[in-house]
């Protein structure tokens, strides 16, 4: 890995850190929450800590974007690099003292995620990669599961509502019937289950840039794979599914009901 990344990566994890240890003075303290547009809940432990995030960024990149899901794009739009963030992936858990939330730091370099960041603050847990450098949890090397076989699989998912309303009932229910064993640990830490071997897939219908931009290069590094329900590797098809290499071939063409 160049030097550049290294350091780019090292800035990622003290800031998804420092963020994350300010998101925990609100966490089940009975914060309250507003409703955006969206029907989606924020609250100002979002706000601040994408301020917060984003203020750190552009104090140590000034010539860099930033997109993040509260307060949209910073910076020029065709800058060569990109931080995409969520202050709070997971904010319906947040508000309900759930402790699976988590801050979302990625580097797009170029149009391609290059450093990835998911910190779990209420876990202290953090997964981290970047290009060329492998996949690592809480500083020890992380890999995707060995598991072979779908019918083995232990599969997490996001709110199984999504499935109907984005017309992917079908697709779900011939996965399921397939896996070994199915549980709603959905956002992100459903992918870092998967970059860490503790599940064997995860997938959404349905997600935004910032809910999964860290995930290609965790997933990637750990020797799995983050895209579309095609294989395809994106992190702007609005859907996603992480798994392993072995097992994706399999995934694929369940989805797809071959």
């Amino acid at each position: 890995m160049s030097e550049s990344l290294r350091s780019y990566l090292d800035f990622a994890m003290d800031t998804a850190y420092r963020a994350g240890r300010l998101t925990l003075g609100y966490f089940r303290t009975g914060v309250l929450q507003e409703m955006k547009q969206d029907d989606s809940p924020v609250t100002i432990a979002d706000r601040r800590a994408e301020e917060f995030i984003a203020d750190r960024i552009e104090k140590a990149y000034p010539c860099h974007a930033i997109l993040g899901e509260e307060y949209g794009l910073r910076g020029k739009e065709a800058a060569s690099h990109r931080w995409i963030i969520d202050p709070i992936d997971g904010t319906i858990g947040f508000v309900h003292g759930m402790p699976l939330y988590g801050v979302l730091i990625g580097l797009e370099i170029e149009g391609s995620v290059e450093v990835g960041v998911a910190y779990f603050p209420a876990l202290d847990e953090i997964v981290a990669a970047a290009t060329g450098e492998g996949c690592f949890w809480n500083g020890r090397r992380a890999c995707v599961s060995a598991v072979s076989d779908l019918s083995r699989a232990f599969v997490v998912h996001c709110d199984l509502k999504n499935f109907d309303e984005y017309n992917r009932q079908m697709e779900w229910e011939r996965i399921k019937n397939a896996a070994y064993a199915t549980a709603g640990w959905g956002d992100a830490y459903g992918y870092a289950l998967v970059a860490t071997g503790r599940a064997e897939l995860m997938l959404e219908p349905c997600l935004h840039i910032w809910d999964c931009a860290p995930f290609p290069p965790i997933l990637n590094e750990a020797g799995g794979y983050y895209g579309d329900w095609q294989g395809m590797p994106t992190i702007t098809a609005d859907e996603a599914l992480a798994t392993s290499q072995v097992l994706l071939p399999e995934v694929l063409k369940v989805i797809r009901g071959g």
